[in-house]
């Protein structure tokens, strides 16, 4: 064989395996290309997930911090009306354990000037007339003494009565609340009392006392502080509540901010309606000339 012809077999043998080999190579290569970008397919999601759960924990720490902000304020809130609730509490109880301390001095009072001194003061009085009539004098010092004696047994029964009335006491309520608007009626303001309840009706003796001097408050608020020319008090019972209502023309006030300017004598008027576990409610405006309106609701026992 000439060597012409041996490098032509070598050729083809060369070419033929060249062609028997090559798509294996072609293949190989592929699936690493394919390997890499699944690699790489893989490490951007792994990323992703990453960053989408730090976003979800940086939420959650957010949320939770929030929460517990939350939580503390109203806490503090919580706290803060836990101690004005107390606060009021032992405001009421020391207001109310004054009110009832004067209310049974009153009545101590009341009944010490008119049994015993009252008393004292009509017995002189009989025994110097009596004198005067037996040995027939005639002196213008017995005259004297006569008239101071009467005096001051008028000055007597009148405190007697500023303390506790006398018609509250023998009569009820409602004709010692009538007999108070009388009294207090003059030319520059005039008091109505009107009633829906049986006149001859009572009521216990402390529920009569504490609505008395509360009415008595209120009416001192119109004189001094109103300005008005005509105030209404009336009274109803509802099923079981007995209202009272007190309605004046006068300036009026900012009722809105009561809580935060109301004297002493608005805390005790509060006072002994909280001790009959009632209600106030107070409509009113601050130059308006429209009046002021209060409402008390207490149940009856």
């Amino acid at each position: 064989m000439s060597i012409s012809k041996k490098i032509l077999i070598l050729i083809l043998l060369v070419t033929t395996a060249s062609f028997a080999y090559s798509p294996h190579s072609v293949l190989l290569e592929k699936s690493e290309i394919n390997q890499d970008s699944l690699k790489k397919e893989q490490l951007q999601l792994i990323k992703t997930d990453n960053k989408k759960i730090v976003s979800l924990v940086i939420i959650l720490v957010i949320m939770l911090l929030m929460l517990s902000y939350f939580y503390y304020r109203n806490g503090e809130l919580k706290q803060k009306n836990k101690q004005k609730d107390i606060k009021q509490k032992i405001q009421l109880n020391i207001i109310n354990s004054g009110i009832d301390g004067q209310e049974n001095e009153r009545k101590k009072i009341a009944a010490f000037l008119h049994d015993n001194i009252n008393s004292l003061l009509s017995s002189v009085g009989l025994h110097l007339n009596a004198f005067s009539t037996q040995n027939n004098i005639h002196s213008d010092e017995i005259a004297k003494a006569k008239a101071i004696l009467e005096e001051a047994h008028d000055r007597l029964r009148d405190m007697s009565h500023e303390l506790i009335p006398a018609l509250l006491v023998r009569f009820g309520l409602l004709h010692a609340l009538e007999d108070l608007c009388e009294r207090n009626t003059t030319q520059h303001i005039h008091f109505q009392f009107l009633s829906s309840i049986a006149s001859e009706k009572r009521y216990p003796e402390k529920f009569e006392m504490k609505i008395y001097f509360i009415v008595s408050e209120l009416l001192n608020n119109i004189i001094k502080h109103s300005g008005a020319s005509k105030a209404q008090i009336s009274l109803r019972e509802k099923e079981s509540w007995f209202i009272l209502i007190i309605q004046d023309n006068g300036k009026g006030f900012n009722a809105e901010k009561q809580n935060e300017t109301e004297g002493f004598g608005l805390n005790r008027i509060r006072a002994r309606i909280k001790k009959l576990k009632g209600s106030i409610s107070i409509i009113s405006k601050p130059n308006t000339n429209s009046g002021t309106s209060v409402k008390i609701k207490i149940p009856i026992s």
